[in-house]
């Protein structure tokens, strides 16, 4: 596997381009033969209303390590940028100012980040200069572990997110009592939605992501695990929270009551408000996508709830199966609504989209696995993560478990950039493209939080 490098997720946008022609879509130069491919261009034509594919032009990108990529450059229409110095005003009346949008002329970018740069929808005259290397950031990054390096968030932008997420936590929601403060700061979900979503076109578009983390991660404690939570009757209490998001239609006589339990405890409470907020930023498409995956968030909880009643330790492709559910696939899939855009639905659900999606959620899940042992470890039990289980089922040490579960990472992430490469070159539909980059920076700054995130997260000593 080549040396990542670091992620262009800040960058110029043909810096960015640069970067992702060593990294990713290098893969993407080549032809794309199979059934699905071509199903999938098919139906990004329809989709846009053309009757054939966008011409896609091969131009050759210098990659930082003087390696030359062929990677594809896009001829199509201009994806349509925000309004320039697009500006939100917090509760407060203060304003916060989206990053300046370039004048006529200049292609928006979207997001730039792993695999997904080489997708601007811009042509280049010259190769570009290389950037600086992004600054040191807090954190020790686990040894051995395939990621890309990001740059510091805009602390503009976090200071404001981090300071209405509380606001909306104490006021609007009742999140947490007053002992838990300490812990929610920690937290830090302002830098980590910042650092995941950095084409935000305001900051209530950052809003909508870091209301839905922490509901999700209030229904993850208070449900499930480090505030009460018990496998014993989960799955009535996730079914109650579940319609929340999903509302119920009944009769007239019970509707009041359903209503009235949506804040009967705060799980629900943040969900109902979080979901409010959502779906009115977002298209109907875009949130029945989000509850899709939230369903399949709450079946991962119930397998792992399972398994915790009965004793059972998964073999790994069992363990590996559960976290394909119960894992971070609901916070990439919403990418674009937090981007200020839409994919269309028939082109989120092609298989081949589908599979992305899947190997980023995965990847991104074994990440928490690997930062999160040395916290898991001291909590009561048991604790599954992949090398607990792969030490337990493989009768290996915990030191070889753990470096084994780095390998299953790495071998996720190649497949993810692979795919979403060979998914760049068969559809180049400015949705599509933009929609990969932004999955790809949530990638990345998914890792940048748990690296720096050293309130919760410490490694083992097994260098």
């Amino acid at each position: 596997m080549p040396e990542p490098g670091p992620s262009p997720l800040q960058s110029s946008l043909p810096t960015a381009a640069a970067h992702f022609g060593l990294h990713v879509l290098g893969r993407a130069a080549v032809p794309t033969e199979t059934a699905g491919a071509a199903a999938l261009t098919a139906a990004a034509a329809a989709a846009t209303g053309a009757g054939t594919a966008p011409v896609v032009a091969t131009a050759s990108v210098v990659a930082p390590t003087s390696v030359v990529a062929s990677t594809p450059v896009i001829a199509t229409a201009p994806v349509v940028a925000p309004a320039v110095g697009a500006a939100s005003a917090s509760p407060d009346g203060a304003v916060v100012t989206a990053p300046p949008v370039p004048g006529p002329g200049f292609v928006l970018p979207g997001p730039s980040g792993l695999g997904t740069a080489a997708l601007s929808l811009a042509r280049r005259e010259a190769a570009p200069e290389l950037p600086e290397p992004p600054a040191p950031v807090e954190g020790r990054p686990i040894p051995g572990l395939y990621f890309h390096p990001v740059p510091e968030p805009d602390p503009v932008r976090v200071d404001e997110v981090s300071r209405r997420i509380k606001a909306w936590a104490l006021d609007e929601v009742q999140l947490y009592p007053e002992d838990w403060e300490g812990e929610f700061d920690g937290f830090s979900v302002g830098r980590y939605m910042v650092a995941c979503h950095p084409d935000a076109p305001t900051v209530e578009h950052l809003m909508l992501a870091t209301r839905l983390m922490v509901a999700e991660n209030a229904v993850d404690d208070c449900y499930c695990e480090d505030h009460g939570g018990s496998p014993i009757g989960l799955g009535g209490r996730l079914l109650l929270a579940h319609t929340a998001l999903d509302p119920l239609h009944t009769t007239t006589e019970y509707q009041p009551l359903w209503a009235e339990s949506l804040y009967a405890d705060a799980p629900r409470r943040a969900y109902r408000s979080a979901m409010e907020y959502f779906v009115n930023q977002s298209t109907p498409s875009q949130a029945d996508r989000f509850r899709h995956d939230m369903a399949r968030l709450h079946m991962g909880y119930l397998a792992e709830a399972a398994w915790a009643e009965t004793d059972h330790m998964p073999e790994v492709w069992e363990y590996l199966a559960m976290r394909q559910f119960n894992n971070f696939r609901p916070c990439p899939t919403i990418t674009d609504t937090v981007g200020g855009y839409e994919l269309p639905a028939d082109l989120h659900a092609q298989p081949a989209m589908q599979r992305v999606l899947a190997l980023a959620g995965n990847a991104t899940t074994i990440v928490n696995d690997l930062y999160s042992y040395m916290k898991e470890l001291d909590s009561p039990g048991t604790h599954l993560n992949l090398p607990v289980v792969i030490a337990e089922r493989e009768g290996v040490s915990d030191r070889e478990g753990y470096l084994k579960a780095v390998e299953v990472h790495n071998d996720l992430m190649r497949d993810f950039e692979a795919e979403a490469a060979a998914l760049a070159a068969a559809c180049p539909v400015p949705t599509v493209q933009r929609f990969l980059r932004g999955v790809a920076v949530w990638v990345d700054g998914n890792h940048y939080w748990h690296q720096t995130n050293t309130y919760r997260y410490s490694l083992p000593d097994f260098w």
